[in-house]
């Protein structure tokens, strides 16, 4: 525990030199200079131990510490940008609850289906499912919460329609499979748990699930079925 303290500590020292040299010019005193009256030889005896005031390293040990100190330091940052929403001032409701959902759905506690109707950019009826865990994983969200682009259904996710095209596609995804050809009307499937999910508003979306319509501003229509994973133990 005290090594672990020790190690924590010179760490956090070397943090505040940006080089070797500066870490051997903090531990030379102004009495070493004086009798010394060379600078280069004060810090080779820092370095050798038999002058300084704190703790002795050596060039590589420093520059190796210096190194994972920076690499942590990157990975932490990293990890408080995971989320595409935070920082964000979301005012649409469908935004807010994509928001609310990110961090389960990204470490898998949830896996949600985004119904979604709405018009393109050539004004185009276009409605279908998404797999929202999906879709955070292969794209950048941060153009959606920004509101620099709309959240759209594609022909790549789970269910696409174009109303006045009338093409139409469905693709299992990471998390789900498609159950299209069914007298219950289009069904999913979660991998994980092998739960069935039903889109069908006049019945129960099944175990483990729950639908919440949205009421948005900027979307025609917006319904949330989310599906709380259950791992086994």
């Amino acid at each position: 525990m005290e090594e672990e303290e020790a190690g924590s500590a010179v760490d956090s020292l070397i943090s505040q030199f940006n080089t070797y040299e500066d870490f051997l010019d903090s531990q030379i005193t102004s009495l070493d200079l004086y009798y010394l009256e060379d600078e280069e030889l004060a810090r080779q005896l820092v370095e050798l131990g038999y002058r300084g005031t704190g703790e002795v390293l050596k060039r590589e040990e420093f520059e190796a510490r210096k190194a994972a100190a920076e690499a942590s330091r990157l990975s932490q940052g990293t990890q408080q940008k995971t989320l595409s929403s935070a920082g964000k001032e979301l005012k649409d409701n469908f935004l807010k609850a994509l928001a609310q959902r990110e961090e389960a759905n990204r470490n898998g506690k949830m896996t949600s289906i985004l119904f979604i109707r709405d018009r393109n950019s050539r004004g185009q009826e276009l409605s279908g499912y998404i797999d929202y865990a999906h879709r955070l994983k292969s794209e950048d969200f941060e153009i959606y919460f920004s509101g620099k682009k709309k959240l759209l259904p594609r022909p790549t996710d789970l269910s696409f329609y174009n109303w006045e095209t009338h093409v139409s596609s469905s693709n299992p995804s990471q998390n789900y499979q498609v159950i299209a050809e069914n007298t219950s009307g289009l069904l999913f499937k979660n991998k994980r748990d092998r739960k069935i999910l039903n889109v069908d508003p006049k019945v129960s979306p099944g175990d483990n699930s729950i639908r919440t319509p949205i009421r948005s501003d900027l979307y025609l229509q917006v319904v949330i079925y989310d599906h709380i994973t259950r791992r086994k133990t």
